[in-house]
């Protein structure tokens, strides 16, 4: 039997703005990463997505990113390995506060946007993190990038890590992700994205965009709650995981 987790970025909006369909996907998932101030949300927003994903029984995750609302936490900010540690402290603390609010159960972390990118390139800024998470609670779960410099400093630094694949980006022959900003970096197509995260759960390969066979760890896959066909995307690829007897289950109950 094959298993994997289904992640979302959930909890983006924030005063009058919207962002996303939260309480569409968060039933159609098994792992929730709960933006926490920095890239979006804000107090009241957090506290809905926690107690959110307590009814529907969906792992609770904090999602820390840069302190950049206009830019969403997708530009590169200069910072150092320590900065970083503190930065995801901070978030981690304050969407905690909701978890114990609520008497639910913080299970991971995963960064955001840039944040994500760099650490996942950058090993002492990965490292840092990763004592920065092991510090607040050793037994949270770094969710990252398969293959990246996150997933090695997590096992460095001896907490628990989870390997992520993305169901609609394309990949780099290195097993990075390519640029948003380049030409075919987004599959559009549902059931070849579909294809792809069958193939890396069950063989462990995914075929980069210059059409090389790279080995993927698909331990979770990441989908995304915003855009228009985001539902309708959350359902398909749970069906056809289902129907390909892929179990759908939370990291904590199996990494």
């Amino acid at each position: 039997m094959y298993r994997v987790d289904i992640n979302c970025d959930l909890g983006e909006s924030f005063g009058n703005y919207k962002i996303g369909s939260d309480e569409e996907v968060i039933r159609l998932i098994s792992s929730a990463n709960i933006a926490c101030g920095f890239h979006a949300s804000d107090p009241l927003v957090m506290d809905k997505t926690v107690e959110m994903a307590k009814k529907y029984g969906v792992s609770v995750g904090a999602h820390p990113g840069f302190h950049d609302l206009m830019g969403f936490g997708r530009r590169k900010m200069d910072i150092t390995p320590y900065e970083a540690r503190t930065i995801v402290q901070y978030q981690i603390g304050a969407l905690n506060a909701f978890c114990r609010a609520h008497n639910t159960k913080m299970n991971h972390v995963k960064l955001h946007g840039a944040l994500y990118n760099m650490a996942g390139k950058e090993f002492e800024l990965a490292l840092a993190v990763c004592e920065g998470i092991k510090a607040i609670n050793p037994e949270l779960i770094l969710l990252a990038l398969s293959g990246s410099k996150m997933i090695k400093a997590a096992k460095a630094s001896g907490i628990r890590c989870a390997s992520e694949v993305f169901a609609d980006r394309a990949y780099n022959d290195d097993g990075s992700l390519v640029d948003r900003k380049k030409s075919g970096a987004v599959i559009t197509d549902e059931n070849e994205a579909i294809k792809r995260v069958i193939r890396m759960i069950k063989e462990g390969m995914v075929t980069s965009i210059n059409g090389h066979d790279v080995p993927i760890n698909a331990q979770s896959v990441c989908i995304h709650g915003d855009g228009i066909k985001a539902l309708k995307f959350a359902e398909k690829i749970r069906q056809n995981l289902e129907n390909k007897n892929i179990e759908i289950l939370s990291l904590e109950k199996w990494v």
